[in-house]
């Protein structure tokens, strides 16, 4: 059975370049360039791999400036079959309610198609496990509420797609250690970096790619309200942005003519002057 997919793709600033005004406190963008968000690209690569074991299609969507269809036309060069550009004022300012909502609209639309074209649908909706950006991670859960799909986050190793079950298994990542999880299809899935290598892009897709048209959608070619779009339907606001303050210099405790002992006794003492102190005596 063919598996359908729909990958994510956010275009997000270079925030290694990434420069704070110290007056108003917004991001200078100027000069800074676009890259797309590379949880993503990881996303991507999962993606490809199903449809590597399973056939079906891959559709990469995202929503953004026009410009932003230069990370449209770069994942076309890994061989995905379709690429599509949500681009209107009218999702401008959106926050990732009106994310998701806008996202989910446009993946519906793509499942009729598929559906229209005797398909079965999206069965998988893939997202890196969050934007070097925004760092929020919730794109992918709320997409999986929206669309009343299962759901996987911070998937670092998709171990199965079984299309004869409907099934998927997967190892989740967690702050203490891993889960082994299955969950039904269809399924919205976050990958992390560390589920799989990307691949290097073929020439012939380059050169598909380089002619393949990306499909730019306006609110108008989507079922959605207009008062849940962009800023009208964003209830979360950004009062502030401000880069952290500069961390002060360690003290360096150790010299070429101070004995080791002597060292982690002073060590001692700086932790005890700071309620850190350690178990048992440093004698």
């Amino acid at each position: 059975m063919r598996i359908n997919s729909v990958v994510c793709i956010k275009q997000v600033p270079d925030t290694t370049q990434v420069r704070i005004d110290p007056d108003s406190g917004s991001l200078i963008r100027q000069g800074i360039p676009s890259v797309i968000n590379p949880y993503d690209l990881y996303a991507l690569e999962a993606a490809l791999k199903v449809r590597d074991s399973h056939g079906g299609t891959i559709t990469a969507l995202s929503m953004g400036p026009p410009q932003a269809d230069e990370a449209l036309r770069k994942v076309l060069g890994y061989g995905i079959d379709r690429a599509v550009l949500l681009s209107d004022r009218a999702f401008a300012g959106a926050d990732t309610l009106a994310t998701t909502y806008t996202l989910s609209a446009a993946i519906r639309k793509i499942a009729g198609e598929l559906i229209a074209a005797g398909g079965a649908g999206v069965d998988m909706v893939f997202c890196g496990k969050q934007s070097i950006d925004g760092d929020t991670g919730q794109v992918g859960p709320g997409l999986a509420r929206r669309l009343d799909l299962s759901q996987v986050t911070y998937v670092c190793s998709l171990l199965e797609v079984a299309a004869e079950t409907r099934t998927v298994r997967a190892w989740r990542q967690r702050e203490d250690g891993r889960e082994l999880l299955e969950a039904r299809l269809p399924v919205a899935v976050t990958i992390t970096e560390a589920c799989n290598p990307i691949r290097y892009a073929a020439l012939p897709d380059l050169l598909r790619a380089a002619k393949a048209p990306v499909e730019v959608w306006s609110a108008a070619d989507l079922e959605v309200e207009p008062d849940r779009l962009g800023l009208k339907g964003s209830p979360t606001r950004v009062s502030k942005v401000f880069a952290p303050p500069a961390r002060e210099r360690g003290e360096t405790l150790s010299g070429p003519d101070r004995p080791p002992n002597e060292i982690a006794a002073a060590l001692f003492d700086k932790l005890a002057e700071r309620g850190l102190t350690i178990g048992g005596s440093r004698g």
